[in-house]
């Protein structure tokens, strides 16, 4: 969705822009083409995503900062820069394309790799932990709230099972417990069997809709008036916390109707773009099938 967050962020060629998502460092190297005396400010929590973006960018140094953290600290990482606010931000979220792409991350349900799934690769949880020790109640729940898997109880239940007897340390032993501890019936549906099961344990590995509400409300604080906050998911959870978030955010008064004045005091902070996600067109579909589950949300700095 590069034109599309190209045009939702309305770059300033002296602006200050920030992308707390790397990755490949596509969205990156277009805005900094775009800017002047303008800077940007890059993040990820992956340092083979840092490594990769400095040699992409490499010929814009002048003008580009990057930063290895996690885009919950967006406004922690403004005030270590002594910068006071940013004209734009962007997040693409999830895992990134070289992380899938990558067999030996451990993200990936088809090709055989040790359990990991870790982003950041000197966090302390990975997913062999939460694979070996987690407790059958925590997988259960993970599985059905990050996963939205309906064969949850069975599922966490026959990991159980099958750890007992010795440690999972593979992700397609992984996917094989997995496949085994379904119906038949889910097993005829077109989508991999393990692949909500994946989702939702890389989400609990890497904390990622936790991170969500404190990094748009720092993006809020952090933006400068008509900047703008443009944020890409790929999978109806995180879509769900980012409408809601940025509704709250773009909500005035929250007295009940029959207050005759306002007591809360709250004013917006931030006006919605867009009262619907915009999607990708049917010409990126063409090459990239993987945006076709892409929704880019924006809101604008009062």
């Amino acid at each position: 969705m590069l034109d599309e967050c190209l045009e939702a962020l309305a770059i300033k060629p002296d602006g200050i822009y920030l992308d707390g998502t790397l990755g490949r460092a596509g969205h990156s190297l277009e805005i900094v083409k775009r800017l002047t005396t303008g800077r940007l400010i890059g993040i990820d929590r992956d340092e083979t995503a840092i490594a990769a973006a400095q040699e992409r960018l490499a010929d814009y140094a002048d003008r580009v900062t990057l930063v290895h953290s996690n885009f919950d600290r967006v406004g922690e990482i403004l005030d270590e820069l002594g910068i006071d606010g940013a004209d734009g931000m962007l997040f693409d979220l999830g895992v990134s394309s070289p992380q899938l792409d990558d067999a030996g991350r451990g993200f990936s349900y088809r090709h055989d790799a040790p359990l990991d799934m870790r982003m950041d690769r000197t966090a302390a949880l990975d997913a062999r932990e939460v694979v070996n020790e987690w407790p059958y109640e925590e997988l259960r729940r993970i599985l059905f709230a990050y996963g939205e898997e309906r064969y949850a109880p069975l599922i966490a239940k026959h990991i159980v099972q099958k750890r007992e007897e010795a440690p999972i340390e593979t992700t397609l032993q992984l996917a094989e417990i997995i496949k085994a501890a379904m119906p038949p019936s889910a097993l005829r549906e077109k989508q991999h069997p393990a692949k909500r099961s994946f989702q939702a344990i890389r989400i609990a590995v890497n904390g990622e809709l936790d991170a969500l509400p404190p990094m748009l409300e720092a993006a809020a604080d952090k933006l400068h008036t008509g900047g703008r906050l443009a944020v890409i998911s790929f999978h109806s959870l995180e879509d769900r916390v980012i409408k809601q978030t940025m509704q709250a955010l773009a909500t005035g008064c929250t007295c009940p109707p029959n207050f005759p004045v306002c007591v809360c005091g709250k004013k917006p902070k931030m006006k919605l773009i867009s009262r619907k996600p915009i999607v990708s067109g049917e010409a990126e579909l063409a090459y990239n099938p993987r945006a076709r589950s892409a929704k880019l949300r924006v809101a604008e700095k009062l």
